[in-house]
């Protein structure tokens, strides 16, 4: 597999130092990747860089993953306007760990084959680094002149003139300039890939090199991934998508990529799977064809969702977005715990009941009218009840009299009324 040809018609190559293919071409190349461990996991703005990685690794060649321990510590001023809390180190080796567990999804760092993966971290290598040491030894190279050009610079200051830019802040093309040098020495490293945006600091370390060893580096970078409508990737009103469970349910990450547009689906199931061209162009055709039926989206949400979960918590997804939109059985219900329920209904109406009264047993249209105002009348109720109209947890209520006790809770504490094909009503035990 040629990486670069590969990368283009995945639409994921924005700038490309010249020889850069030439040197892929010509032997198996080392090349790295930065990730901030400001949080233990990744989101969903991480993939790009993993997946660059990812596809390096299928073409022959050897990624390294970079935790910026101690970049991540300053902080980029091409990416924030304010600068970073400093981590301690137990909470950076913590990050680290989280990380690599999710970068081995998609990552083969335990095989004996010459391409296997390697995690670094810049904080082992700059920590012992003393002030005076590293702006005699590296400091030196690179002028004020050549780090002020840098547009990341340029635009930073343009943007705060009143509040300037901090030394430290500054610095940090020095800093993952280096970085680069240390795994150029260290580690034969001669490739660097990133964001766009990090195009400067790329080639500041492919100066350095230049210019303290003689040797030749590469840079390639990506394009910034943004949404059709001109929205952030990635963000929704909750905030990140997260690779880690506890922050993000696999249900959600599941919704996120199968709710994306037409036109973001065609751009993201390129960047985002390893599904190859023949088979992505057939899926668009399909998608052109019947929209509707968005097999773009569906088959997006299953590769991805897979990719960092399981086929396990991808098939339960499906199943727990069928109960809303489908048409799944109490005993999917059942299957549900109870962080996805709550997700799977966020938006519709919640009732706080007595658990109390629901111990001693209710019947179902005066827990439905009085303790709950999903109808308006128990006339009302009767009537669609008397349609087979009413369901509680999925089952066909078969009386409106029928009592309803604290038995049928779903983990202990919720209980689903749907009105007609629709509405649903999240009762909750308190």
């Amino acid at each position: 597999m040629n990486f670069i040809e590969e990368l283009k018609w995945r639409g994921m190559i924005a700038d490309m130092m010249p020889g850069t293919e030439e040197q892929l071409q010509k032997e198996l190349t080392s090349a790295y990747v930065g990730i901030d461990p400001t949080a233990d996991s990744l989101h969903i703005g991480h993939l790009v860089g993993v997946m660059m990685l990812r596809h390096f690794q299928r073409a022959g060649h050897r990624p390294i993953a970079l935790i910026g321990g101690a970049t991540g510590m300053i902080g980029d001023p091409s990416m924030k306007s304010a600068e970073r809390n400093l981590l301690d180190e137990e909470t950076l080796r913590h990050n680290q760990e989280c990380i690599k567990r999710q970068l081995a999804k998609f990552l083969d760092f335990d095989s004996d084959a010459p391409n296997a993966a390697k995690l670094v971290n810049n904080y082992d290598w700059m920590k012992d680094y003393s002030f005076l040491n590293f702006i005699r030894d590296i400091g030196k190279h690179i002028t004020v002149n050549y780090m002020m050009a840098k547009d990341s610079v340029k635009k930073r200051l343009s943007r705060d003139s009143s509040v300037g830019m901090s030394f430290t802040e500054f610095s940090y093309q020095l800093l993952q300039g280096y970085d680069f040098l240390y795994l150029y020495e260290h580690e034969g490293c001669r490739l660097q890939m990133g964001g766009s945006d990090q195009w400067g600091n790329i080639t500041t370390g492919t100066e350095l090199i230049r210019r303290k060893t003689g040797g030749e580096a590469f840079a390639l970078t990506c394009p910034l991934i943004t949404k059709a409508d001109g929205g952030k990737f990635g963000k929704t009103e909750s905030g990140n998508v997260w690779l880690d469970r506890r922050y993000t349910s696999p249900y959600k990450f599941y919704q996120f990529w199968l709710n994306v547009s037409d036109a973001d689906a065609a751009k993201y199931i390129k960047i985002f799977t390893a599904l190859d061209q023949e088979e992505i162009e057939a899926l668009i055709a399909e998608q052109e064809a019947a929209p509707h039926l968005r097999p773009l989206q569906k088959r997006l949400a299953k590769e991805v969702t897979v990719m960092v979960h399981s086929e396990a918590d991808y098939e339960a997804a499906v199943e727990a977005s069928n109960i809303l939109f489908g048409n799944a059985t109490h005993e999917a219900l059942l299957k549900l715990d109870e962080d996805t329920l709550l997700a799977v209904f966020e938006g519709v109406p919640h009732f706080e009941v007595s658990r109390e009264e629901l111990t001693a047993g209710i019947k179902a249209v005066d827990l439905c009218t009085e303790k709950a105002a999903i109808f308006a009348s128990k006339g009302e109720m009767r009537k669609l009840v008397q349609s087979g109209g009413v369901s509680v947890n999925k089952e066909k209520l078969a009386a409106a009299d029928a009592v309803i006790d604290s038995s049928a809770l779903l983990d202990g504490k919720y209980l689903l009324v749907q009105r007609g094909k629709k509405n649903y009503y999240l009762l909750i035990a308190k």
